[in-house]
């Protein structure tokens, strides 16, 4: 038997009863429901309906039922559209992508190129939503039809150009279930180095900072370099971590980004190059799950100038982010790494969405997708969480989030 289908649109203000009074009036006629979307948007409705009718019924039917649902439209004071012959676009809902826009302030330049972009792939932009206005304003396109890969690459490599943070990711199984977040510490958790503070507590800055130079210049390794500036902290009392403790200051958003991603079931470790003496306090100030990081050797209430154990390198970084998603039973492909720096590499290519937030060149190259506002929480929009969301999940710890600013 065939069937025809009756694609009918309701548009208008918002107000209590739409939808029951237009399925009131369909439910007098032999036609099913094949679809439904309804969206509101600030205080207008659309609802769309895709019918099924029997073929074989007269014409006198489609009529009827046309009549009916502008008696409707018309008794709510709406506008109505009715297309006959409508197919299911069960296609947007396969391979879906989501493009989050983060912008502060989100320009319409922006948007205007992210529309390009995915349009020029063969992409379709299946809805759009705001979810969070404060303190950045972010943007969801819910999108498909493009490759996941392609688009990603597309939207990353053009930022600068674009003027916002994007970051492209499947809209698959993957978004559900438990995840895994780890994060970096130095100039991504608090805004200091903490072996520059220990630097100047102990009066070797300058020679501190020209080994670090002689690392960055790619000169030294990592642990040579470590190595090599720790031993200049040797007879440093070991009271001088107390001193460090105080004066490490939190990026803005850190303890919102760990307090809401704990409320909503996530897994939250800390990774550091510095040292567990001060990431220790820390990471149980902000109440995380793990927290890795290198460990100062100390002898009669001074610091040797050695560390001792496992030194958390660029490697060591990528063991400890595969080894709290094993002991968490947690698939590689939904953990979320976030770093600013050239150790932070290896965790980023390695983890399932690699976020570069206010990264050096080499972070950002290795990333999915870079965050530049000086907001730590701004990558929960990049994970789809709303702002709403953030502050429903603060209501059920009791915590007031700040309010934006007038």
């Amino acid at each position: 038997m065939s069937l025809q289908t009756l694609l009918v649109t309701l548009s208008g203000l918002d107000q209590p009863g739409v939808t029951r009074q237009l399925f009131t009036a369909l439910d007098d006629y032999p036609v099913t429901v094949d679809d439904i979307e309804q969206l509101v948007v600030r205080g207008r409705l659309v609802l769309s309906v895709l019918l099924s009718i029997n073929a074989a019924e007269d014409d006198q039917l489609l009529a009827d039922l046309r009549r009916a649902v502008r008696l409707v439209a018309a008794e709510l004071d709406m506008e109505v559209a009715t297309v006959t012959g409508a197919r299911e676009d069960s296609a947007h809902r396969r391979d879906r992508i989501t493009v989050t826009v983060l912008g502060s302030p989100l320009r319409p330049s922006a948007i205007a190129q992210v529309a390009r972009v995915i349009a020029d792939r063969g992409g379709n932009i299946d809805r759009i939503r705001r979810i969070a206005s404060y303190p950045v304003t972010a943007v969801v396109f819910e999108s498909s039809g493009a490759e996941v890969d392609e688009l990603r690459h597309a939207l990353t490599s053009g930022v600068g150009r674009i003027g916002a943070d994007i970051a492209v990711q499947a809209d698959g199984l993957d978004r559900r279930g438990q995840h895994l977040v780890v994060m970096d510490v130095d100039s991504t958790v608090i805004q200091e180095e903490v072996i520059d503070l220990l630097a100047e507590e102990a009066g070797v800055v300058e020679q501190v900072s020209a080994i670090t130079e002689r690392a960055m210049a790619g000169e030294m390794d990592f642990t040579e370099s470590l190595r090599a500036r720790v031993a200049l902290l040797a007879g440093l009392p070991e009271s001088a971590l107390d001193t460090v403790r105080s004066r490490i200051t939190l990026t803005p958003g850190a303890r919102t980004l760990c307090r809401t991603l704990s409320n909503l079931g996530y897994r939250v470790c800390l990774v550091s190059g510095g040292f567990i003496e001060v990431v220790g306090h820390l990471a149980s100030d902000l109440g995380v799950d793990k927290v890795r990081a290198n460990t100062l050797e100390v002898k009669d209430g001074l610091l040797t100038g050695r560390v001792v154990g496992e030194i958390i390198d660029r490697a060591g970084k990528r063991r400890a982010l595969e080894s709290f998603a094993a002991e968490y039973g947690i698939p590689m492909r939904r953990t979320i790494a976030i770093g600013d720096g050239a150790n932070d590499v290896d965790m980023l290519k390695a983890a399932g969405l690699g976020v570069a937030f206010n990264g050096k060149a080499a972070a950002r190259a290795a990333a999915d997708t870079s965050v530049s506002v000086p907001y730590l929480d701004s990558v929960l929009y990049v994970l789809g969480i709303t702002r709403e969301e953030i502050e429903e999940a603060d209501a059920i710890t009791g915590f007031s989030t700040p309010a934006p600013p007038v």
